[in-house]
């Protein structure tokens, strides 16, 4: 068998925090996309940085700012030993929230483009039959920008299969609670075991590149059906 024990815990705990970090990010970014479509203010293009931010900060930076935000000492790790729910770093909720903070722009900037594609016209006449702002939202806009949504889901899941830096940081390469397959890998080549090694970052190509063989197509279907 190609996978060890301690490779396929990572493969499932890899797959776990994908699932529930797509889900999280889904429910957080399409009111922000939607809100950031919207605006046109100064504080949007503050809030449109932040959300950015991570696109060009290096992991390790990200990661160490949470650790230290997380920590014993730090105004949100006092909060969540108030809440009781202790300490995030080097535990699975720690890399879920870091994993959420670092994929935030792969899940809010496809819906935020799709939520200007629908322009204003829609919600007008949404309006004009009456219908309240949450209602025209969710019956008109959010089915209009399915594609974003789409996207949004697929990049969020694929991005966060492939962390490495920011879930060294927080989580560390705790086995069956935070190794993940990327320090699975990192693992492997720190003991110089090639074979395990290579097995796990083909799997990771493969992966990799159905994503983005599989996001080409529906963008090609997308441009077919709107000619």
């Amino acid at each position: 068998m190609p996978f060890t024990h301690d490779d396929l815990q990572a493969i499932w705990l890899t797959l776990k925090l994908a699932s529930l970090t797509t889900v999280v990010l889904l429910l957080l970014a399409t009111p922000l996309a939607w809100w950031l479509a919207q605006a046109h203010g100064r504080w949007a293009a503050v809030v449109g940085a932040v959300v950015t931010l991570p696109l060009v900060l290096p992991p390790t930076v990200l990661g160490f700012y949470l650790l230290v935000v997380f920590g014993p000492q730090g105004w949100g790790g006092q909060l969540t030993q108030m809440l009781g729910l202790g300490l995030l770093p080097f535990t699975f909720g720690g890399l879920l929230v870091a994993s959420v903070i670092y994929s935030l722009p792969f899940a809010v900037q496809p819906l935020q483009h799709a939520f200007e594609s629908v322009g204003e016209r829609p919600m007008e006449v949404a309006a004009t039959l009456r219908a309240r702002p949450i209602d025209a939202f969710l019956h008109v806009a959010l089915p209009l920008a399915r594609p974003g949504l789409i996207t949004a889901a697929i990049l969020s899941f694929a991005h966060t299969v492939g962390e490495f830096g920011v879930v060294l940081m927080i989580g560390g390469n705790i086995p069956a609670q935070t190794r993940v397959v990327s320090t699975q890998i990192y693992g492997h080549v720190e003991a110089l075991a090639y074979t395990q090694a290579h097995w796990l970052s083909a799997a990771m190509l493969l992966f990799s590149f159905a994503v983005l063989v599989l996001l080409a197509l529906f963008q090609r279907r997308r441009v077919r059906v709107l000619a």
